[in-house]
């Protein structure tokens, strides 16, 4: 699609001047837009724009429909990534948009008037440079602002134009945010419904980005689940992982695994807004409970259930900041924090678990990686008092020994092996190192006794 002339602005502009933002909320008029498309790259462009877009600010579907130029966008989006990111794609056009509101021009115009020649290249230029201007004095971070100014480059480059600013826009974290502590984490844990529960404890001692968690099926713990076999294993595959660069394998702990149960035995049984559900490998892990229909929850929707949970439990207040230092997506933070913290997995590994791209992928077996994690003892409820295995690993340290090598190096020894009661094996190595070590001491002693003078 290219834009030739004002004819072609005025033809989408009438096209789509009555369609409001109540027919957008309906369904049909949805699937009645992709339908009026003539031809089939047209249609599968438009299902891409409703699918990134209907979930959240359905007002840009009729912005970027009726506009030919950021349909470009969405096209080769579709056609030329590899991710095809709806993410992407909603920052590209939401930037596009807020670039238009405030030079008070549809994206089709701008275009249209550097390709008549009515404005150059460097007209747009000295705009953006402008408008970057105009965001810094709102105290925006340089991130966003990088954002906003993306989103505008794409609309020239994917509508044949190109518009290079002369310098770089210095980026810098200005709003950091953190992982929460596990106390923190406990008081969330404790004020949140089953739902809330089970989403914060997976984020939390999986790793799973918010974007993975809404694509995962019962299909993917059921096989585990089921045998009562933990940690339970999550293979997360490409397609689902941000960016799709590639495969991974993460694990849900002891307390994940008892609230996602607790929670898959309430939708079986139903509730008040559900009816009772038959759970299959296609079902998803967490479900959407405002409609009768079974559909995933949506990516918007876990980030609002965890930051209302984060207001609940005080750990963020409201207007103590611009943003918050515990967002919804800090919550995967604390499986990194957490884990190098108690120094039991190799950096590399944690980072692979959190589908990062590292060079490792494969030599990583999954039973030593489950072997691993269980050795962790990661999780989320404080210890109130010493366990059997805390008080061992403090015998040991009296001893001169490492606890953490030990359960470590067993853990790496049979990389295959299966464990169903992992704290049982925690016991059971500990104990055998701890009579070697008594054993060795009791020979050193005996030798010395044993050596005359």
């Amino acid at each position: 699609m290219t834009l030739t002339n004002k004819s072609i602005i005025r033809k989408s502009e009438r096209k789509m001047q009555t369609l409001t933002k109540t027919d957008i909320a309906d369904i049909n008029e949805l699937q009645k837009l992709i339908e009026e498309a003539e031809t089939p790259r047209e249609k599968a462009t438009r299902r891409f724009i409703i699918e990134a877009f209907k979930g959240k600010m359905r007002s840009l579907i009729p912005f970027a429909i009726e506009n030919e130029s950021v349909q470009n966008i969405a096209g080769y989006r579709l056609k030329y990534t590899k991710s095809q990111s709806k993410a992407t794609l909603y920052n590209d056009v939401f930037s596009v948009r807020r670039f238009c509101k405030w030079l008070r021009k549809s994206p089709d115009s701008i275009i249209s008037e550097v390709k008549m020649n009515e404005k150059t290249i460097d007209d747009y230029i000295n705009e953006v440079d402008a408008f970057i201007g105009d965001l810094q004095v709102e105290d925006l971070a340089s991130g966003t602002i990088n954002n906003y100014v993306k989103g505008v480059k794409t609309l020239f480059r994917t509508n044949g134009l190109t518009l290079v600013l002369p310098y770089r826009i210095p980026k810098y974290v200005k709003y950091p945010d953190r992982a929460p502590t596990p106390k923190e984490l406990f008081k969330v844990i404790d004020i949140a419904p089953i739902k809330g529960k089970t989403v914060v404890s997976i984020l939390a001692l999986s790793g799973i980005r918010i974007g993975t968690l809404v694509k995962l099926t019962y299909g993917h713990v059921r096989q585990d689940l089921e045998a009562g076999i933990a940690p339970v294993h999550i293979h997360v595959e490409a397609e689902i992982t941000k960016g799709k660069y590639g495969a991974y394998d993460t694990f849900l702990g002891a307390e994940a695994i008892q609230y996602l149960k607790a929670y898959l035995d309430m939708r079986r049984q139903g509730t008040e807004k559900i009816p009772p559900e038959v759970l299959t490998d296609d079902s998803p892990l967490i479900r959407n409970e405002c409609r009768n229909v079974v559909i995933p929850v949506s990516g918007a929707g876990i980030t609002t259930l965890v930051h209302k949970l984060l207001f609940r439990a005080s750990i963020i207040v409201k207007g103590e900041a611009k943003r918050y230092c515990v967002r919804p997506h800090s919550i995967r933070k604390y499986f990194k924090t957490q884990l190098e913290y108690l120094r039991t997995i190799p950096t590399e590994y944690i980072e692979y678990m959190m589908g990062h791209r590292i060079s490792i992928y494969n030599s990583i077996a999954v039973e030593q990686l489950r072997n691993l994690y269980a050795s962790s003892g990661l999780s989320i409820r404080p210890k109130t008092q010493l366990s059997k295995i805390e008080r061992l690993k403090m015998f040991a340290e009296s001893l001169g020994l490492n606890p953490d090598e030990v359960l470590t190096r067993d853990a790496l020894v049979k990389p295959h092996r299966t464990v169903v009661d992992p704290e049982s094996r925690k016991i059971e190595v500990l104990n055998d190192a701890l009579k070697h070590a008594i054993l060795m001491e009791l020979r050193t002693a005996s030798q010395v006794y044993a050596t005359p003078e």
